[in-house]
């Protein structure tokens, strides 16, 4: 008798998980679980891994993918080694629910890298592991090899090719396990090329990482579509019709992809950037293959294609210099000492921490209006992105309250009066 034969019914199932041998298997599989988890542990401890997103790793430590797969491999190990010497039972249920859970494991955390928590990547989640814990207990009952001869008896000829729907299920498998093998390749790739840059570095570096994504998910589909028995000759025809598509009804989307490109590229709109772009100011916080975002101070957010950063006119705060000039308007009356005026202006600027010394604020005496004399005070700040309405009021505050201890009252602007009907004769 085979000792590692397969049990072909229940009865089989149970003889085999009522032996004393069992309790051997229980602890080995236990004694694989603490090498697991000791070894994964040392190797987060040696690389310094502390990240919470990792796929391999993951956040607790055992719900990476490092965790199962060398369980996994531990467990196979064990097997063999006590294939020789009894017949196994639990090894023949655990080892294809380690393989499920591997499964789940990378498909999930690789979805979750790559994508951000949306509904379609939930459901797409449900469906891998569904899959996964399916395949597993048909394996387990023995009933896959049936299910795989029956399906692969429903064929049809497409072409000059039969296909059938075992052949058809397989192909689609495998080009899902393509697709996600080169979304954890390029997450892997950005994350390591996205780590410790900043400003223009970071924008450099997006640029690659969009490139590098987008190239690796052209060879992962082609693979993808060879695994699935799809002829790649035959998609000539549908590149030209793509070709002509893009031409026609999908030239603006191919444009904000190229733009995008062209701007981390030049690297004229740079991630950290304050901008001005259709009369709303903010923080260029990402930059993606298709449009960008801007986060303004107060918090909302606007999604911008990138074709607007090329062909519109944009007003890059902090291009060049991040410094950034803002300015303060006010009337005294006319019977004030001008030069004490403009003294007690300075100082009540320079006393703002965020306002800078060098260049030093400017203070003028703009022009002579009918309400008295008006002021203009000038300053400079290097931190536009920790808000401009803050330091504004902070320095208004400062000269409100310096004037007024020396007497001296800000005029109010006097606002045009409409004449009414009693005026006219």
């Amino acid at each position: 008798m085979n000792k590692s034969a397969p049990f072909d019914d229940l009865a089989g199932w149970l003889a085999a998980l009522g032996r004393p041998a069992v309790l051997v298997e229980l602890g080995a599989l236990l004694l694989c679980v603490v090498l697991a988890w000791v070894l994964v542990w040392t190797t987060r401890r040696a690389v310094r891994n502390t990240d919470s997103r990792s796929i391999l790793f993951g956040h607790k430590l055992v719900d990476g993918v490092m965790f199962p797969f060398v369980l996994l491999c531990l467990a196979y190990g064990a097997r063999t080694l006590l294939a020789h010497v009894a017949t196994v039972a639990v090894f023949r249920i655990a080892l294809p629910v380690l393989i499920a859970l591997v499964v789940i494991r990378v498909g999930v955390k690789v979805l979750q890298a790559a994508f951000s928590d949306t509904p379609l990547v939930r459901v797409l989640e449900r469906s891998i592991s569904w899959m996964a814990w399916v395949a597993m207990v048909l394996w387990v009952s023995g009933l896959l090899p049936l299910m795989l001869e029956e399906l692969d008896q429903i064929h049809w000829k497409v072409g000059g090719a039969v296909l059938s729907l075992r052949t058809l299920i397989e192909g689609s498998l495998t080009a899902g396990a393509v697709l996600i093998l080169t979304l954890w390749v390029s997450s892997a790739l950005e994350a390591r090329l996205l780590r410790a840059a900043s400003g223009g570095d970071l924008s450099l570096r997006k640029a690659v990482s969009n490139a590098l994504r987008a190239l690796l998910m052209l060879i992962g589909l082609m693979v993808a579509l060879t695994a699935a028995g799809i002829d790649l000759t035959a998609l000539s025809v549908l590149g030209g019709a793509v070709g002509v598509g893009i031409g026609l009804g999908l030239q603006k989307l191919a444009s904000n992809y190229v733009s995008g490109f062209v701007m981390l590229a030049e690297r004229s709109v740079r991630i950290g950037d304050s901008v001005r772009v259709d009369n709303f100011e903010g923080v260029v916080s990402d930059i993606n293959a298709r449009y960008s975002v801007i986060r303004a101070p107060t918090g909302r957010e606007s999604i911008v294609p990138n074709e607007m950063f090329i062909v519109n006119r944009v007003e890059n705060l902090s291009l060049s210099d991040r410094r950034l000039w803002l300015s303060t308007v006010l009337l005294v009356p006319y019977d004030c000492d001008v030069d004490q005026v403009m003294q007690l202006l300075e100082a009540a600027t320079l006393a703002q921490a965020r306002v800078l010394r060098s260049p030093p604020p400017t203070v003028a005496l703009s022009s002579f209006a009918i309400d008295g004399l008006e002021f203009t005070v000038g300053y400079w700040i290097a931190d536009p992105e920790n808000g401009q309405l803050n330091v504004r009021s902070d320095v208004n505050r400062a000269i409100l309250q310096a004037l007024r201890s020396q007497g001296i009252q800000v005029q109010p602007p006097q606002r045009p009066v409409a004449p009414q009907a009693a005026d006219y004769p």
